[in-house]
């Protein structure tokens, strides 16, 4: 079930549709209208060789990049580890033959077979850029050109990574992503379009690892989340004006496994960052809102729905509603909407 938190989006007609990873396959829901009622699936997709993991990225045009890592044998019987995409172009349409991207270390399967999953984000361009964490704790980066062809694999450093690299796109055309480390977070930046990744000064934290997830707050920043790896409660970090490496700020919700869903949209008229997590004493996911970038004033979290599996995600409907998903115990998909009335409240869950 779900690693991440970026397996519900929306297409450019209004439709969500959601994706879980299983094994030699990708399943898919796509709602019948805009905002509802019905969704059709799961359709499946085939993704032979392909592990339980996805990475979903979206650019401007809506179009859906699935991203995975593929296992298979080659000549021989040697192993062959790949990173692959494939594309979805509308919302419920045919999904495109799945693409190898490759692997940095593709004279060596024992390296090879060691690199993290892969995270993914789609530039201004419409181009794809890849990152994994190699065996040696660094940060591996391919971006597909205009043409359609890859560069090379660019080696970005960092040492001792324990977990899936972070990646996003700002709004004003730049990449960032961060690296959890024991000690730290390791974070890059770019000084501008096209320019390669630069090393920014290392965010003083120990996140539980795999638990990255970022919004973006205000124009050209981000607000990072994670779950502490001391006390597993929610924190949060963004750079000043300065880029200065500041201390984390605490969110609650304490016992949380994870990534943390996160969504910024305006709740009774006010701007607002939604957020949910999987609780790890309950199994169910909880929801909790708070004025953007006003962390001092805290978060009240509330459990909601059913224990799940993986965590759960958040989307904005055709109608401009919040829409909280997850994955029941039993494999199936539940959705749970925003009412037409003030505040955050949600409607029955209801199983797809």
């Amino acid at each position: 079930m779900p690693a991440g938190t970026d397996w519900l989006v929306r297409g450019k007609d209004g439709r969500l549709t959601a994706y879980a990873a299983v094994e030699d396959a990708v399943l898919r829901w796509t709602e019948a209208h805009p905002g509802g009622p019905g969704w059709s699936g799961p359709d499946t997709i085939p993704a032979p060789g392909n592990d339980p993991y996805l990475c979903i990225a979206q650019g401007a045009d809506a179009y859906v990049h699935l991203v995975g890592l593929r296992r298979t044998r080659g000549a021989g019987g040697k192993p062959a580890t790949e990173v692959v995409c494939a594309l979805q172009y509308q919302s419920g349409l045919a999904v495109r033959s799945w693409e190898t991207v490759g692997n940095p270390f593709p004279d060596d399967p024992e390296a090879a077979a060691r690199i993290g999953p892969p995270t993914a984000v789609v530039d201004t361009t419409g181009s794809l850029h890849v990152f994994v964490a190699d065996p040696g704790g660094g940060v591996r980066h391919r971006a597909q050109v205009a043409s359609g062809k890859w560069n090379r694999w660019a080696d970005l450093g960092g040492l001792r990574i324990t977990g899936r690299v972070s990646t996003a796109l700002l709004d004003d055309g730049l990449m960032e992503l961060l690296a959890p480390t024991p000690r730290h977070l390791m974070r890059w930046t770019q000084p501008g379009r096209g320019v390669k990744f630069v090393r920014a000064a290392d965010i003083p934290a120990a996140p539980e690892p795999d638990s990255l997830s970022r919004v973006a707050t205000a124009p050209g920043r981000l607000t990072h989340v994670w779950h502490d790896r001391g006390d597993r409660t929610v924190r949060t970090w963004r750079a000043g004006p300065d880029e200065a490496a500041a201390d984390p700020a605490p969110l609650g919700g304490p016992g949380g496994s994870g990534p943390v869903a996160l969504l910024r949209t305006p709740v009774d008229g006010h701007d607002c960052t939604v957020m949910v997590r999987r609780d790890e004493a309950t199994g169910r996911p909880a929801i909790a809102a708070y004025p953007t970038e006003e962390e001092p004033l805290g978060a009240s979290w509330t459990l909601t729905g059913d224990p799940c599996l993986g965590a759960p995600a958040l989307a904005l409907d055709g109608r401009g509603r919040v829409v909280v998903a997850a994955f029941g115990t039993d494999g199936t998909l539940r959705v749970a909407r925003q009412k037409s009335e003030p505040g955050l409240a949600l409607d029955a869950w209801t199983a797809v």
